[in-house]
């Protein structure tokens, strides 16, 4: 098929956003006298956390930042990760605070986020951090739609007036992904599985982000022609990794559209060690360029 789509690169965008960041970090140690200081809790050995959180350590490090981690064994109970959580909420040296998740069943991972200090959530799931996205207030906004957004602005620094359709409803990633873009004056739906008549939903989308977790839900024939399409799906397949958007059809008609692999996902970890610069920054009362971020 021929491709008529402008191919989003997130790799080489999350490439430059980290540069910019290492800069700013540079300027932040000067006048700090530290580093901005990430740490991150993995209870267990689940495998793709394992990884996950080697390359946020690796990220960390490179961007000249502390990787603080604490790996707990997969029986720890809920009261002894609160406790931990506590003690980075108190810590210093500490300006951002992440457990990977998913985590054991014996641990309520909705108690662990709201443990969490809103203020070093660099996650973004605390529900304070979720009325403040809501409310348009200053706080942090989860990781992967905040790169989504970014990678939009690559494409179209104005995005008032357009409308948008976000296929989700994840706390994690589509609602507040529904909020970013109403912050953007777009016209917002937000489609799920319940959703009636979801190809025509999408076929009115200037922007489409696709964030379900099914293998090709979104056709390529569905695309206006034109539109951008954020694909956030990372699926593992028979064939190897897939999105959620029918990539081959939908590049056909799309004005502009994110891979899989190397779309979305490399924005995640770029985007965290942003917001735990900008962390550091408001705690340190030290400046920071976020109109460079």
């Amino acid at each position: 098929m021929t491709t008529s789509a402008t191919i989003i690169d997130g790799k080489a965008f999350a490439a430059a956003l980290r540069t910019r960041i290492a800069t700013q970090v540079a300027t932040f140690r000067e006048q700090a006298g530290r580093a901005p200081g990430l740490a991150v809790v993995l209870v267990g050995e689940d495998p793709a956390s394992s990884v996950y959180v080697r390359s946020k350590g690796k990220a960390t490090r490179e961007a000249g930042m502390e990787s603080i981690e604490h790996r707990l064994p997969v029986d720890t109970d809920q009261a002894t990760l609160l406790a931990l959580v506590e003690q980075l909420n108190q810590d210093p040296t500490v300006d951002g605070i992440l457990v990977q998740l998913p985590l054991p069943g014996q641990i309520d991972a909705q108690a662990v986020i709201q443990a969490i200090d809103p203020d070093k959530d660099v996650d973004g799931f605390h529900p304070v951090n979720a009325g403040r996205l809501a409310t348009g207030s200053e706080g942090f906004v989860p990781c992967t739609p905040l790169g989504c957004l970014m990678l939009l602005k690559s494409i179209h620094p104005s995005l008032s007036g357009m409308d948008a359709v976000v296929v989700g409803r994840s706390n994690i990633v589509g609602k507040p992904m529904a909020q970013l873009l109403l912050g953007e004056s777009c016209t917002v739906t937000v489609a799920h599985s319940r959703t009636r008549n979801l190809a025509e939903v999408v076929g009115r989308a200037d922007i489409v982000v696709a964030a379900v977790g099914v293998p090709g839900l979104v056709k390529g024939e569905w695309i206006k022609p034109g539109a951008s399409v954020i694909d956030v799906g990372i699926n593992r397949t028979e064939t190897g990794l897939v999105g959620d958007v029918e990539y081959d059809a939908a590049a056909t008609r799309a004005g502009a559209i994110t891979p899989v692999p190397g779309g979305v996902g490399p924005m995640t970890i770029a985007v965290l060690l942003r917001n735990t610069l900008v962390s550091a920054g408001r705690r340190m009362r030290v400046a920071i360029d976020q109109t460079a971020l």
